[in-house]
């Protein structure tokens, strides 16, 4: 755009073309191996640090060294290949060893994150130590509080993979939309690499990568969340048609379901995708915490708060309300209701409460970023000690998306079953008699639970009233 580098510019076009017609002309080997390496001359690979002079409107930032965006690139094409591998790798794993590779998942969580926390102190990155730690305790509190109900989170879980497994389609709709994850995290990955490549102090590199972080997240909700929609419509036709092969499950089904998750219920898809995650994961939380608390009244006040404010939430914002989606094409907030509301008037909700299977996927997500973003940023710290968090940071991102994408087709499938249960029991009956006896065994003893539970605390009111009374005679 200013005449002193276009002529500079033309001048080196001028002089690569005056060499490569005089070795053309010498003809023999000789010219042609000694003609110039050809050098890159588009702005997008910015072979001349700060071309666009970007720092101009970085001036309120502290200036640090400032690197190129194709120095970092190659660890985050690396993040998207371990994560890919670990995700195939799962899905794989899965069919085979899937109660072993679930209590992998819940057991070396934990282990890993206080290694993590190590090796960050050790780095002097006090933060990201002291946040490994909390995450450590935390993931540790939760399984000791839930260890319980891991027997039968993993019976469902196997009979959600032995589902998934005989739905062949559904796998290869999880490894086409990985590809598709891939293709739009190698357009993401080279934003995250030219910010931490950009010359801008930390704190300004910090907030343009959350923005990312956000981008990445909720795009991979969205794309997890489709193939939520599209798994578990098949799953409820194959349920609800009494199998795979059975004559009366529409032609061209699954190409149906892809349609209609990609049209007509896209948008119920993008709204969901905001809040679901995270609500679900709080309402985990304070439901472990919750059944451990014990006699501490001014504690249990509070976590009760949460607890029925997240449980509020939930009724508008639950995974189940994509297989409602999927089935019959309704609204995010009206098939959330509807199904909550299916779960209350049937008491499956007290079953659904009890299960633990999305807080074992989510353990495997986790383990699978952790995973990624080690190797990247093991790679970093062996080139550039001052960029390792921030680049182990991203990249573990980059692999949570992708593993994830792979535990939702299981997911799908368990809510599927849920859902399915809730409105007619006889169809998982049909398809598994004795999974069917289970589940209804655990519901009695569940809904036994809880009326006991309501009765202890009448009578500890009424106790309380009589004591208060005799008081005051």
């Amino acid at each position: 755009m200013d005449s002193p580098s276009s002529s500079s510019s033309s001048s080196e076009f001028a002089s690569i073309g005056t060499t490569g017609q005089s070795a053309a002309r010498s003809g023999g080997g000789e010219g042609v191996t000694a003609e110039q390496s050809r050098r890159w001359h588009d702005v997008f690979w910015f072979e001349r640090e700060n071309r666009l002079n970007i720092d101009k409107y970085t001036s309120r930032f502290s200036e640090n060294e400032s690197g190129l965006t194709e120095t970092y690139w190659p660890l985050y094409a690396a993040a998207g290949g371990v994560g890919t591998f670990l995700g195939w790798s799962w899905l794989l794993l899965l069919g085979f060893q899937a109660t072993q590779m679930m209590k992998v998942s819940v057991h070396i969580l934990t282990t890993y994150l206080a290694v993590i926390s190590v090796l960050c102190f050790w780095a002097g990155q006090i933060f990201w130590g002291v946040a490994f730690a909390i995450g450590a305790s935390i993931q540790f509190l939760y399984v000791i509080s839930v260890i319980d109900r891991l027997p039968f989170t993993m019976l469902v879980l196997q009979k959600a993979v032995k589902m998934v497994w005989n739905i062949p389609e559904v796998m290869r709709v999880a490894y086409a939309f990985m590809f598709v994850v891939l293709l739009w995290m190698a357009l993401w990955s080279f934003g995250a690499a030219g910010v931490v490549a950009s010359s801008m102090g930390d704190g300004g590199r910090w907030w343009l990568l959350v923005v990312l972080s956000v981008s990445l997240f909720w795009t991979g909700a969205v794309l997890c969340n489709t193939v939520h929609v599209v798994v578990s419509g098949m799953v409820f036709l194959v349920l609800f048609h009494g199998g795979r092969d059975a004559a009366s499950i529409p032609a061209n089904s699954l190409m149906k379901s892809l349609q209609y998750a990609l049209t007509t219920s896209f948008g119920s898809i993008c709204y969901g995708s905001l809040f679901t995650a995270a609500i679900r994961t709080l309402r985990w939380e304070i439901r472990g915490f919750r059944s451990k608390i014990g006699n501490n009244e001014c504690l249990l006040c509070l976590v009760d708060f949460l607890f029925h404010l997240v449980e509020t939430l939930v009724r508008f914002f639950n995974k189940y309300a994509y297989v409602q989606i999927a089935v019959y094409g309704k609204s995010f907030n009206h098939s959330a209701r509807d199904a909550w509301e299916l779960f209350q008037s049937t008491g499956v909700e007290a079953l659904v409460a009890y299960d633990c299977s999305g807080a074992v996927l989510l353990m495997g997500t986790v383990f699978g970023g952790l995973i990624t973003g080690t190797c990247s940023g093991v790679w970093a710290w062996v080139k550039w000690k001052d960029r390792v968090i921030m680049i182990g940071y991203t990249t573990m991102l980059m692999g949570m998306v992708l593993v994830g994408l792979a535990m939702v087709v299981v997911e799908s499938a368990v809510t599927s079953i849920y859902i399915c249960y809730a409105e007619d029991p006889l169809l998982i009956q049909r398809w598994d008699a004795e999974f069917f006896n289970q589940m209804s065994e655990t519901l009695h003893q569940r809904l036994q639970y809880r009326s006991a539970r309501a009765r202890e605390v009448l009578t500890h009111n009424r106790l309380d009233d009589i004591v208060q009374q005799n008081a005051s005679i």
